[in-house]
Parts: structure tokens; sequence; C-alpha cells
């Protein structure tokens, strides 16, 4: 820093001249420069040992003009100003003034207070200079160095990026010291290597070089810096056996010295080395171990600042990663979880890991002792082409077999060690994941992967996708199973067929509520009687389940037996009563029934049935209209005895009788509304005067009910139809 040179005013009385010898005497031992210059060549007359030491020479050259003393003084203009002074008889007075002393090669930067006055003789004529200074190199850096420190810590606290920070950080060093060449390296994540940082005035060969040392003893100064954990004072590379294994290297790079000062964390860990090197051997000043300290610790907070962001924004990234993982997860297994069949489930599985999670899956279940691909995705038409290649088809099923057998992941990645086994063709490397459930392993979840291999997080997120998975699709096998279970033993209380009557048409459906997960009470039956008689009935138990297929099957086959010894309906539905009211069922379990008998008399069906709390018939006549028999009976069940009237009618040729349960009548609209008997009514009375057979009756009831309600329904629905031909 220079400042504006202050003009001191002509000294135009000089009572008397001071002597050469005071000023010795004042200036001899003091640190401020002081020279006396004679004549207008500027003769050096004396100096006190301050001079020398800054400017160079011995007190043995006294007699010899400054210019030839200190001949670098002559191009930055001080002879200059000496003649200025010495012609015009006016002091001058310089603050910060810079100067390079020294010979080529090794020259100096020096800043100085300079006050040039003249010195005049006992007339008052000027017959020199004194020259008075006070060096401020030391202050001056220190300003510099200050200011650098400012603007490095700003940098850092504005989360600069630390490349730029460090090379900053060096590049204000080398200006300050043009004879230094700063370097840092960082500590590698494993400890053990050290990592280029910055290093501006290296070559590039020389950085690339050392990329990656090794941190031990006798690693030149920076690894051995980094190993002991203190400086390291190398003052001559080419006989320091600690650079044996780096000499050659340094010499090509022209480094002669380096000093290195590790990096320590507020943790006390290493995060690296601060190195300083010469072009020409040589040892440290102090002023050089004070700056590898103080730029050593604001290299440390840069560092550990960058340390602290990344690990910030690498925790964010988890988070982000974590958050974005568990709506995969939960959206993938909320969809599998939504299939209700078994092999749903896997197929969805399938589809939702590709290519999320890799371009190609498949999926196997071992049922029955065998092994079966149930489902496979691909994100590709060429990917999905690999599906096809016997070699990768018969790894896969290897693979699958293992898992089966093993119950655990199996993983084959395309950086596979030597001997070991090799890729599956025309794939980098696949998993195969099992599924578990109930302490068994029922399937296993294939991934391949076609570019980049799997990963441990990939696998990770295969496994807790395949973890519920399996869960879900063991619920819905159990509940398929359930649901064909109760398929068959609504079948099994169900009659296999209609028989033929001779005079009659027959139809009948039933419609299970929902998935049909459990058996229902509604049933219907028909079969033959003596006499040529035939019975029929319809009916509904209360509730679902175990205990209502107990009963409707208690209620068909005492009926079934009843009817072949009674010839009465009433008869008949009184036993069912007493068979259903005298049964360890719960007391609360009671049945609705329609029951009947009818023979042909060859012009005419003759009917008799009896109504027990059940959905009143309706007969639809062959002209259209709708009656409805409401005869009264109460619900099976309910008391010891039943009482019952017994309704007689005849069904002519296209006469039909439409007898349903409650699943019917009761079925809601979405505003909450029944059905009802008027609806049913309603939708037999809509049907053409024409002829109508059983299964037209009952096609157009279910359309009516489901025009009405929708297809899904809270109840079964059970239709039985009778129709005379």
């Amino acid at each position: 820093m220079s400042l504006q040179p202050d003009r001191l005013g002509a000294v135009t009385t000089h009572p008397r001249s001071t002597s050469l010898r005071e000023y010795q005497d004042l200036f001899d031992q003091a640190p401020v420069i002081f020279v006396a210059l004679g004549g207008p060549s500027h003769l050096l007359e004396a100096a006190n040992p301050a001079f020398f030491e800054a400017f160079g020479g011995s007190r043995t050259d006294t007699g010899v003009p400054i210019g030839e003393l200190v001949p670098e003084l002559a191009p930055q203009g001080v002879l200059d100003r000496l003649d200025a002074v010495y012609r015009t008889g006016t002091a001058f007075r310089a603050r910060g003034a810079r100067l390079v002393l020294g010979v080529p090669g090794k020259e100096r930067e020096g800043f100085f207070d300079f006050t040039y006055e003249p010195r005049r003789d006992a007339v008052g004529e000027v017959d020199g200079v004194i020259v008075i200074a006070v060096e401020t190199t030391v202050y001056h850096h220190a300003q510099l160095l200050a200011a650098e420190q400012r603007i490095l810590l700003e940098r850092i606290a504005r989360d600069a990026p630390l490349g730029d920070i460090l090379t900053g950080m060096a590049r204000a060093i080398e200006e300050l010291s043009p004879e230094l060449i700063v370097s840092v390296l960082l500590a590698d994540s494993d400890g053990r290597h050290l990592r280029h940082g910055t290093g501006p005035g290296l070559p590039d060969f020389y950085n690339e070089a050392i990329d990656g040392i090794a941190i031990g003893a006798d690693v030149g100064s920076c690894g051995t810096a980094a190993h002991l954990r203190v400086p390291v004072i190398v003052t001559d590379i080419a006989t320091d056996h600690r650079w044996e294994g780096y000499r050659e290297l340094a010499a090509r790079a022209g480094m002669a010295a380096c000093w290195s000062t590790p990096i320590i964390g507020t943790d006390d860990r290493l995060l690296g080395t601060f190195a300083m090197y010469h072009r020409a051997p040589k040892a440290p000043e102090a002023k050089d171990l004070a700056l590898s300290t103080a730029f050593a610790r604001i290299a440390a907070l840069a560092i550990e600042r960058h340390q602290a962001m990344e690990a910030g924004r690498a925790a964010q990234e988890r988070e982000r990663e974590a958050r974005e993982d568990l709506a995969f997860i939960l959206e993938a297994s909320t969809a599998i979880t939504r299939e209700p069949h078994f092999s749903d489930c896997l197929q969805r599985l399938a589809r939702l890991t590709v290519p999320t999670l890799a371009p190609l899956c498949s999926v196997h279940v071992r049922e029955d002792g065998r092994t079966r691909r149930i489902a496979e995705a691909a994100a590709t038409p060429a990917a999905e082409e690999l599906f096809d290649s016997p070699a990768l088809r018969d790894r896969v099923e290897s693979a699958v077999a293992r898992v089966l057998a093993s119950g655990t992941t199996e993983t084959d990645r395309a950086d596979v060690p030597p001997g070991g086994r090799p890729v599956l063709p025309g794939v980098t490397g696949y998993v195969c994941v099992p599924l578990d459930a109930r302490g068994r392993t029922f399937g296993v979840l294939t991934l391949l992967a076609t570019d980049r291999p799997l990963d441990g997080h990939g696998i990770a997120l295969a496994e807790e996708l395949a973890r519920r998975a399996a869960s879900s699709a063991d619920n819905a096998r159990q509940f398929s199973d359930r649901v064909q279970l109760a398929r068959e033993l609504q079948a099994g209380l169900l009659p296999p067929e209609l028989p033929a009557i001779p005079g009659a048409d027959l139809a009948a459906s039933y419609h299970p509520a929902g998935e049909g997960l459990e058996v229902g009470g509604d049933f219907y039956d028909v079969f033959p009687l003596p006499d040529d008689r035939w019975a029929f009935m319809i009916g509904d138990v209360c509730g679902r389940g175990a205990a209502a297929a107990t009963t409707t099957g208690m209620v068909r086959h005492t009926a079934r037996a009843a009817a072949r010894l009674l010839h009465d309906p009433a008869a008949v539905v009184a036993a069912i009563n007493d068979a259903v009211a005298g049964s360890a069922l719960d007391e609360d379990y009671f049945v609705s029934l329609v029951y009947g008998e009818l023979r042909h008399t060859g012009s005419h069906l003759a009917l008799e049935l009896i109504r027990a709390g059940h959905v009143p018939p309706f007969v639809r006549r062959t002209d259209g209209t709708v009656e409805q028999l409401v005869q009264s009976g109460l619900l099976l069940g309910i008391g010891p005895e039943f009482d019952g009237t017994v309704c007689r009618l005849d069904l002519t040729p296209g006469d039909s009788l439409v007898l349903v349960t409650d699943g019917i009548t009761e079925a809601r609209s979405a505003e909450g509304e029944f059905f009802d008997d008027h609806r049913l009514a309603d939708a037999l009375l809509a049907l053409p005067t024409t002829a109508c057979d059983a299964t037209g009756l009952i096609d157009a009831v279910h359309a009516a009910v489901t025009a009405f309600a929708g297809r899904s329904t809270p109840d079964d629905q059970a239709t039985l139809v009778v129709t005379a031909t």
C-alpha cells in the first residue's frame, strides 16, 4: 500500500549543522534506518546497521554512490527523489513506499516510510541528504493478510465452493510472497489417502501425480505431516529421505523445498495438509511458520464448513430418497393389497417393479410341489425378448429353486470375482427375493438388470416390497380359497341342476353378496315325490357363514325326508320348524321359507304352497297380469309350533310362479330406497304379453334390480321360476 507523499517546507534556516557522529550515535542501535548521503552523486557517508540489514552492503562501502551500492534503487525512482531534494532543498516524506531489493533471483519485497531531508553546511548550502526510514513490511503484510483472511472468512460464511476458497487462499499467499507456491491436499474419506484440494501454482502433472497419495511415514512432506499430525519441514527435497519416492517428480516440477502443516479440525480429525513450496532449498522463517499456522486454521474452517454443508445436503438427499422410497413402497403395496386374488397380486407386483427397480421382473410360485412362473413384466420389447432365451430361463429357474429351498435373497452382479458364477446371458445382474408368509417360502420375486447392475439400495427396496407383497398375496390366496370353499359349500346346498318336470319349465339363479366370501343363507330346491308329485322351495336362513350353511343343509334334508312321508305341505313345514327350533344352534337363528308341491294334470299344473315369513310369491299370467300370494305364515324357528295356511292355485300354460329371496326386494338404490315388492311387480308387468319362459323371467328380474341398485349387493339373491308349458 502506498500513500501520497507529504511535502515539507524548505529548510531556510539552519542554526547549526548536525555532525555525522551525532547522527550515528543517535541511530546506531535504533531499528530505524539511517543513511547520510553527500554531494550530488549521493555518496554514502554514514549509515547504521539497520540500513545495511535492509539494503545490503557494509560500513566499508562508505564513499560509494548509493546508486552503485544498491543499483535496484535507480529504476524505482529513488535516485530521482534524492536529486530533487538535493536540488531544491525541500524535504520529502513518503509512507508505505514499495521497494524490491536484492539481486535477480533473490529479490524481496519491502515497504517503508521514508523521510528525505536536505543537509546544509555552515553557510546554509545543501551539501547532502539525510534519509530516515522505517520498514513497515511486516505491518503491511499483516494488513494484507488480515484483509485476505476477512475475505476468505466472508466467502466461507457465504458458503462459496470449497475449491474456490482454497484456490483464492493459495493465490493470495502467493501474491504476498511471490517466492512461495501453495498447495492444499484433503484427507480422503477412507482416512488413508490425500486428495487434490488446490495448487494453482504447481504444474498440472504434479497435482495429478500427488492426488491420492498415501498417508504414512516417509511419504513426502504432506503424507508424513498427515501421518504424524505435526508440521514437517523439508529444506532440501534433493537430500531428504522422505522424498525418495517423489524426488524426481519434484525436480521435474522445479520444487526444491516443501513445508507442510497438517490441517486439523475442531474435533481433532485430520482434514488435510497445507504446504508451501520453494524453488530453491530454504528453511522457513518465523513469519513463514506463522503464515502456515494461520492459513491452516482458515483452511480447516473452510473444509469443516464444506463438510457440514455436504453432510447436510447428503442428509437432505437421503431424506428425499427415503421419502420417495416410502412413497413408492406405500403406493405399490397399497395397489397390491387392493387386488383380491392371489395371481392378480403377484402380477401387479411384477408390473410395479418395472422400471422403477429393474427393467425385467418375473414372479414364480410353488404350488402342489411344482414351480411355475405366474407373472412377468418388461420395460421394453427388447427386454421382454430376453424372457424367451432358454439360457436365461434355465438360469433364473435354477436360482429360483435355490431361493425356494434356502428362503434367502440371492444376487449375481457384473462384478463377480474371478472364478465366480457368470451373470445371466443378456443381463448385468439379478436378484431373487423370497416371498415368505406364515413361516414358509411360497414364491420368488426376480429382478434382472440389463444396463447398470443392481445396487444395495434397489435390493433393499425389492426385499421390503416383496415382504409386503407376500403378505398381501397370502391374504389374497386365503381369500380366494375361502371364496372357493364358500362357493363349493353353497353349490352343495343347492341342487346341481334343476330336474325336468313334465308340463313345467324351471329356471333358477343364485348371486352371492360381494365376492361370496362366506356361505349365505339363501337356498332353493326342487326334488321328486311319490305319486308323480314334485316339491319345490325357496328360503333364507338368517345370517351367514357356517351356522347359516348348517341350518340350510338341515332345512333341505328335513324337507326332503319329511315330504316323502307326509303328503301335506303344512305338515312338511311344521316338521322343518320342529327341526330348526330344536336344533343346537343359537336361538336367534330363524328361517323364512316358501314350500310347495305340484303335479301335472295334463292340462295344467296344480300347486299347493305355504309361506313361512318369506317374500310373497308372484304369479304372472299369460295375459301379463301379476298376482301376489300374500297368505301369512310365521318364520320358522321362533316358536315350537307353526301355523300357516296352504294356498292352492293352478298354472295354465304360459303362467309362471316367481319366487325370490329378500336380497331382491331389499336391494337398495344409491339414495337408499328399497327395490321392494312393488318394483318387482312392475318389472314383471313390463314384460311383453307374449309367452315368456322361466329363464326370460329371471333375466328380466335381475336386469331390473341391477338397473335400480347396481351390480353390487349387500345380500345374497336367489330366484326360482316355475312356468307351465
